[in-house]
């Protein structure tokens, strides 16, 4: 079985679901996480159990995870009495990392304490990371004001070019060296999937961004598939 956390919202990963059905994927959302049928024990995965699209399924059952939701937000809650939203959405989140942690199972992105899909870095981290592996970047500046009219910062970077990391594979419209310095981030952040932006598709380009959540095309699916299938 390949599991998929995403919003209940989010369209495209049930769409993704149903692209996937011949390899038993289901979609998992908070609404799962409110339903009786979880056994999470640490270091016995032959006893725990978990509810997939509303069904109870050995963990040991789950061939792979691909996680498309940074955590569980308030608003999602619809079950849960609106005072308590808040603590419930902390709690499944808390759950989540320890229960997506400690699978044995390929997991698309691995969570970290404050995000599900990966480092929840800031973009003056990405781009410190970026400019230690040698790729060129522009100086990040903030800029705090308390004019109520303030103007937002011109988009530096109108029309970057993209690449998607997933493994050791990459894709794009760009340059070669480009896909070697996207790969180098991703493996710097420690994610095997990972979007990253440049100014531009040719050699010397800037870096200017990430996407640990990227949209996900045909074969960028295929290859994500791939990766979750490897024992």
């Amino acid at each position: 079985m390949i599991v998929i956390f995403a919003s209940s919202y989010d369209t495209s990963a049930a769409s993704l679901a149903a692209k996937w059905a011949t390899n038993n994927a289901s979609l998992l959302t908070c609404d799962d996480l409110s339903r009786a049928g979880w056994r999470h024990y640490l270091g016995s995965q032959d006893t725990s159990t978990a509810v997939i699209s509303g069904r109870v399924v050995p963990v040991e059952e789950i061939d792979g995870v691909l996680i498309r939701w940074p955590g569980v937000f308030s608003q999602e809650l619809t079950q849960i009495d609106e005072a308590d939203r808040n603590y419930v959405a902390g709690e499944m989140t808390a759950f989540l990392i320890s229960w997506l942690t400690t699978l044995n199972c390929p997991v698309i992105n691995r969570p970290t304490p404050l995000n599900l899909t990966g480092p929840a870095w800031r973009s003056e981290q990405w781009t410190y990371a970026a400019s230690r592996l040698g790729i060129p970047v522009h100086t990040v500046h903030r800029h705090v004001s308390n004019e109520a009219n303030q103007q937002p910062a011109e988009d530096m970077f109108s029309n970057p070019a993209g690449v998607t990391v997933v493994g050791e594979r990459c894709f794009g419209n760009v340059d070669q060296d480009l896909f070697r310095q996207a790969r180098a981030l991703a493996q710097a952040a420690n994610v095997s999937l990972l979007k990253v932006y440049f100014s531009e598709p040719k050699p010397g380009a800037v870096f200017a961004g990430t996407d640990l959540i990227p949209e996900l095309t045909d074969e960028v699916a295929d290859a994500v598939l791939e990766l979750l299938l490897k024992s």
